[in-house]
């Protein structure tokens, strides 16, 4: 009954899904032959910036396809690849740069430096763009007003800034910045504090427990922060997801169905209703 779903997805997409949260009709989970199609659980490993439009892109599926049960793990792009690497049941992985995508990917490249051939790369595609901001908490305390100003302050020790572990995609997009205005991480060391993820780092600026902090416009947008600035491609490099199904999928036909069905206008537009944009 696996191979019927494929069939049976393409059917229920033809269904207008004119933005997030639209109708879709779907009544049935029988298959092409009249039987009962058989159950699917899917697992999800997706970046912790995706969480909230994410979710709502899986609620729009459960309509479209009734008899998937998609099982979502949050978490940074580096925890994710690990338990990735290290036998997590995993069909379908979402990073939030192609680093660790590319480091479970035999064909990712200089660097895929373990040697991991863990990804299915025909299924392999650039999903979404964000962009890296510079947030701060309700009143802006130190009136911070660009990337160009935090140089500054961190260089004279009077500014206290977030960021994310240098093992997570908004982390390593901090140190470029740090890089691009020639700053030494270290030197500036008193003046950071980090989170494991990109959604401890947005709560470390939503309560006021710093300056400002680095983080994505989509975190910014969900938790309600103002942004200040936006870091340029120059700065960090553009913020690319990739997605793929993982060959270990135990259900590659219906992970593959899943990853086709976030390209599709219903599912991009919950994307875009956080700040997301379609990759480039």
């Amino acid at each position: 009954m696996k191979k019927l779903f494929p069939l049976f997805l393409a059917l229920s997409l033809t269904l207008a899904l004119a933005a997030c949260g639209g109708d879709t009709n779907d009544s049935s989970a029988e298959g092409t032959d009249g039987t009962a199609a058989e159950p699917v659980e899917l697992y999800v490993f997706a970046a912790a910036s995706l969480e909230e439009s994410l979710n709502e892109v899986i609620d729009l599926y459960k309509e479209a396809a009734p008899d998937v049960t998609v099982v979502a793990t949050y978490d940074s792009s580096g925890t994710l690849k690990t338990q990735i690497q290290e036998g997590a049941d995993c069909d379908v992985f979402l990073s939030a740069a192609p680093k660790q995508m590319n480091q479970l990917d035999a064909e990712g490249g200089a660097e895929n430096t373990e040697g991991l051939d863990l990804v299915d790369h025909s299924t392999r595609l650039d999903l979404l763009e964000n962009k890296v901001t510079l947030a701060v908490p309700e009143g802006n305390p130190k009136g911070i007003a660009s990337f160009d100003q935090l140089s500054e302050l961190l260089q004279n020790g009077d500014v206290f800034l977030a960021m994310g572990n240098s093992d997570v995609p908004v982390g390593q997009y901090t140190q470029k910045i740090f890089a691009y205005y020639g700053l030494d991480e270290a030197a500036i060391a008193s003046c950071l504090t980090y989170g494991s993820n990109v959604k401890e780092v947005t709560t470390q600026v939503s309560e006021g427990a710093v300056d400002c902090g680095v983080i994505y416009a989509t975190d910014a947008f969900s938790a309600g922060l103002t942004v200040v600035d936006e870091a340029t491609a120059e700065m960090c490099g553009q913020v690319i997801y990739p997605a793929a199904v993982m060959k270990n999928s135990a259900h590659p036909d219906a992970a593959k169905a899943f990853l086709d069905f976030l390209s599709t206008d219903g599912a991009m537009a919950c994307f875009e209703a956080v700040g997301f944009s379609p990759a480039a």
